[in-house]
């Protein structure tokens, strides 16, 4: 009997019901082979009035402006565009003066 070692349960190892998820102990999905890192090179985005050196941005250019608006209305943000900040400043306000004479629309039509 001294031989005999009975197994003991403890809190931790006492098997725990299937959640589901990631820490869950269940089969996970197969990762791809080969690292399973980034799988592409993402460019640094330039702003495309520094390259084109454009000062000015003109509130009359509709298809410049429609460019930088969302299809909702919306202002595209900087880190979608990759435009440097005192060119967004200028075309927010380029955008507004062009809604405020009605040559782009202030939101989307339903």
């Amino acid at each position: 009997m001294a031989d005999e070692i009975t197994a003991t349960s403890s809190p931790s190892e006492a098997p725990r019901p299937s959640s589901g998820g990631p820490s869950s102990g269940g089969p996970r999905p197969p990762r791809p082979a080969g690292g399973g890192g980034r799988k592409f090179f993402r460019r640094k985005k330039v702003c495309k009035f520094c390259v084109e050196k454009i000062e000015a941005i003109p509130y009359r250019d509709v298809r410049l402006l429609q460019q930088f608006v969302a299809e909702r209305g919306k202002i595209t943000p900087r880190r979608l565009t990759g435009v440097c900040t005192t060119h967004q400043r200028r075309l927010t306000r380029a955008i507004k003066q062009a809604r405020n004479i009605a040559l782009l629309p202030f939101a989307a039509r339903y």
